[in-house]
């Protein structure tokens, strides 16, 4: 049997009972995992950098934001964060709906130290995957930013197959301003010909959940 070999990045912990975060710490950091803990929705929500390789382990029934609603405040967000909850035996039900939003697991307690384990190992895996696409979108995004809206309406049409002549008759303007055009979105999105630009233009967005 091959031992599981922790993944850099950070196990989030959000509980409103103070026992439950202290024994996930200890147990988690037993096993060279970095944690961070957290006593409710709220102060999680307040101090997350979706720029980190993490993954949440959360209380699907806490004071103030329950842990489905957290779920959905990172949903909105388009957070790559891979999330599992906490239940006790009434919750599974609440467990199986979060999981239908994208929650990878539930655990119920008390805990199974090889499960959990193996779990969170599994989120941080998931967590890797995510955060390189959550980059990829990210970085896109901000180079579209740069564009402005006359180049955003030629950037369409030329991702859409649309000649120079077509996107000057599309747009009312000439031809050579067309081009002018073509030559800033590239310098813009750092494109060296239009397969590149055709890169970044198509490039996935992250999806919700």
């Amino acid at each position: 049997m091959t031992s599981l070999i922790p993944k850099r990045g950070t196990v989030y912990v959000v509980d409103d009972d103070e026992a439950v975060r202290d024994s996930l710490q200890w147990l988690l950091e037993g096993k060279d995992y970095r944690v961070r803990c957290f006593e409710s929705a709220e102060a999680f929500l307040a101090r997350y950098d979706p720029r980190e390789v993490a993954c949440l382990i959360a209380d699907i029934r806490m004071d103030g934001m329950s842990g489905t609603e957290l779920q959905d405040r990172l949903i909105e967000r388009h957070s790559p964060l891979p999330i599992c909850f906490i239940t006790g035996h009434g919750d599974v039900p609440m467990a199986v709906a979060a999981m239908k939003k994208g929650a990878v697991d539930f655990i119920q307690k008390p805990f199974d130290e090889q499960q959990l384990m193996a779990l969170v190992e599994r989120m941080l895996e998931r967590a890797h995957e995510s955060f390189a696409i959550y980059q990829q979108a990210a970085t896109r995004e901000a180079l579209l930013a740069k564009l402005t809206t006359r180049e955003s309406q030629v950037l369409e049409r030329i991702v859409a197959g649309r000649l120079n002549k077509q996107i000057a008759d599309d747009l009312g303007i000439s031809i050579k301003t067309v081009e002018a055009h073509r030559a800033n979105i590239m310098e813009k999105l750092g494109a060296n010909t239009v397969a590149d630009l055709l890169k970044i233009a198509l490039a996935p967005t992250p999806t919700k959940g």
